[in-house]
């Protein structure tokens, strides 16, 4: 497979294989009946918010389930009112016979869970059925209910988002969820539950991550699939930046060329992984033609893929969200929506531009309180990468910008990404490090010649009365931590909501 990049002529881009011939046939998604699955044995291991929604739709097709999780401290499902009704559910905790995944029938795997564990990898490489949560759901959606499938390091969730909140605006009936909020699993049991022969949804906008694709899917098989970037994230999982985009790159792989794939351009790693794909599929650049490009200046996205008919400008202007980066958001969920083929132009799309909200915690105004300050909360920045577009999207807004938690850095010895930010922090009022990693962080700024003033705070609460104490009247504040939360959160949502109520609590 040859990879041809844009050309003047806007030609649009196909990725074709020499195996061409093997290729997948369009229709890969079936709605099975109710009961599909009786008589057979279903393990499902993880029981996390995926896993539990897979343990209710295997129970709802009529499976007998083993649910297993190695947290010994959870609760038995047979004992939550959600499961009490079935009868042919078993949960088994800590430490299990891996005797249980040879024998069912099926074995469904939650993201939590790599591959590396309980002999996952030998019994997929045997030719047990072993699929994924995402997988498990989409084998039963109704054949008419388009996917539009969102990935990559950062902004997955917003551009999901307003995704879904553009087609829902338009009138469409729409399931947003997957790695964001709700499992598809939950799509499917609405779709099999619904006593109309109708689908639920026109459409299901799916933000999947690396985890839900280490499992090579049969039957998720998006209209559009999209990967917004790739940088350095989770190789504690996947041990190499290679393998982290061939991971990513299967959400492209049972599409045809009737599809959309959209990618950044210029992504070396990504190209590599394209190459790999037996499939053809239509592919639009983030940043080039066929594909998107933003005017920041006059607040334009210019949409040109040819080949699908999409020839058009998008005025972003009243577009109402933090971020320079969140318009390149906006834009691409607009060509998403496009790429749906359901009949929508750029002119309905307008219309819906200045309705678009992005999701909690990321670059979310919590509050402008009666000092004339801002307060920013982008707790979602679990990443230096992240961070480092949080604060490019700043543009001129002068911030007090708090960095700390747990940062990713997988050797003392190497660079910890945190020197890259020392260019865009030097046109904001000062930082303020915290948590576990605050001095890491703070030491990092300092030899690489930071320029504004580093203030160290023990956790959050502290730094978040040290901002108070040193933010202007006009100034912003900004939680964009550039690291994981665990050292004092459960997760970056529990941070971000604990910030927010550190803001109102002097008010």
């Amino acid at each position: 497979m040859k990879i041809r990049f844009p050309s003047r002529k806007n030609q649009t881009l196909i990725f074709k294989s020499h195996h061409s011939e093997k290729t997948i046939p369009r229709t890969v998604q079936c709605c099975a009946p109710t009961f599909d699955l009786k008589g057979k044995s279903v393990a499902v291991i993880g029981l996390g918010k995926s896993g539990r929604a897979a343990t209710k739709l295997a129970l709802a097709r009529g499976a007998s389930v083993i649910a297993i999780d190695q947290n010994e401290n959870l609760s038995l499902l047979e004992l939550n009112p959600l499961f009490e009704k079935h009868g042919h559910l078993k949960t088994v905790l800590g430490h299990f016979d891996t005797k249980l995944l040879k024998d069912a029938d099926m074995v469904v795997v939650s993201p939590g869970v790599p591959l590396e564990s309980h002999g996952l990898s030998f019994l997929l490489q045997s030719g047990k059925r072993v699929l994924s949560e995402l997988d498990f759901a989409a084998e039963i959606l109704p054949r008419s209910i388009k996917i539009l499938a969102v990935t990559g390091t950062n902004g997955k969730s917003t551009v999901a988002t307003f995704s879904g909140q553009i087609l829902s605006h338009l009138g469409i009936e729409v399931f947003v969820g997957g790695n964001l909020g709700i499992p598809l699993s939950e799509a499917a049991i609405q779709c099999l539950t619904c006593p109309s022969p109708k689908p639920v949804f026109q459409v299901a906008v799916v933000e999947v991550s690396s985890y839900q694709l280490e499992v090579p899917n049969k039957h998720f098989c998006p209209s559009v699939a999209v990967v917004l970037n790739l940088t350095s994230d989770h190789l504690e999982r996947h041990k190499t930046m290679k393998n982290y985009a061939i991971t990513k790159c299967r959400l492209l792989s049972h599409m045809t060329n009737s599809k959309l794939g959209i990618l950044p351009f210029g992504n070396k790693l990504l190209n590599e992984a394209m190459e790999e794909l037996v499939n053809e599929v239509n592919l639009a650049w983030i940043g080039a033609f066929p594909g998107v490009k933003v005017d920041m200046e006059e607040k334009v996205a210019s949409l040109r893929v040819p080949a699908i008919g999409v020839v058009s400008e998008l005025k972003l202007g009243a577009l109402n969200v933090m971020g320079t980066h969140n318009y390149y958001n906006a834009a691409v969920a607009a060509l998403s929506v496009l790429g749906l083929d359901m009949g929508i132009d750029t002119e309905a799309i307008s219309s819906t531009i200045e309705k678009l909200r992005v999701p909690p915690h990321r670059m979310q105004i919590v509050h402008k309180d009666s000092y004339g300050v801002t307060w920013i909360d982008d707790s979602k920045a679990t990443n230096v990468e992240a961070t480092y577009t949080g604060l490019l999207g700043l543009n001129e807004q002068k911030s007090v910008i708090l960095l700390g938690g747990l940062a990713k850095v997988s050797n003392s010895q190497e660079p910890n990404g945190f020197e890259q930010l020392v260019e865009p922090l030097k046109y904001h009022r000062c930082v303020i490090t915290f948590g576990f990693s605050g001095p890491l962080i703070q030491k990092t700024l300092s030899d690489n010649g930071l320029s504004i003033p580093c203030f160290e705070a023990a956790n959050l609460e502290d730094a978040v009365n040290c901002a108070r104490s040193v933010a202007r009247y006009g100034d912003a504040v900004v939680l964009s931590p550039g690291c994981a939360s665990f050292d004092e959160f459960r997760n970056f949502e529990h941070r971000g909501k604990v910030f927010q109520e550190l803001v109102f609590s002097s008010e």
